[in-house]
């Protein structure tokens, strides 16, 4: 599945909640399925700057993709991460470096965001970019 078709799927989901508290909660839902963040990765060089909360990301590089992980301490963050990871974690760099996000907008999380977390948002992809970059540079 490419990453729009996945971007496609998440917007059909969020499709059939009319409220924003039950998309919230779709969103809580989706970051209590985030895996295992190793301890040992809580580290000030993994912790995206921008946002309100503390959020870490760290990626992996196998078999030409980039794997992600991450962790949130609130929840809402995290359901967004999970999301961001949903559509970007198992790409090849140039698949995450090429691809626009149109799903954030298309399920209205953008402006049902805080300022402080549409930063962080921003933060996130910008940082798991970097992550794609960085991977590109130096295996491709």
């Amino acid at each position: 599945m490419s990453i729009n078709e996945v971007q496609q799927e998440i917007i059909e989901e969020f499709s059939i909640y009319d409220d924003w508290l039950d998309r919230y909660q779709y969103i809580v839902d989706l970051g209590n399925s985030l895996s295992d963040f190793p301890p040992e990765e809580e580290t000030d060089t993994n912790l995206i700057e921008g946002c309100q909360s503390k959020v870490w990301i760290i990626a992996s590089y196998r078999d030409g993709k980039v794997y992600f992980k991450a962790k949130s301490d609130a929840i809402i963050v995290k359901g967004i991460v999970a999301l961001l990871i949903r559509v970007l974690s198992g790409r090849t760099p140039d698949e995450i470096l090429e691809n626009e996000l149109f799903f954030i907008d298309k399920i209205g999380l953008t402006e049902h965001l805080s300022p402080t977390r549409s930063n962080g948002l921003v933060a996130m992809v910008k940082r798991m970019r970097m992550f794609a970059l960085a991977f590109k540079t130096k295996f491709e």
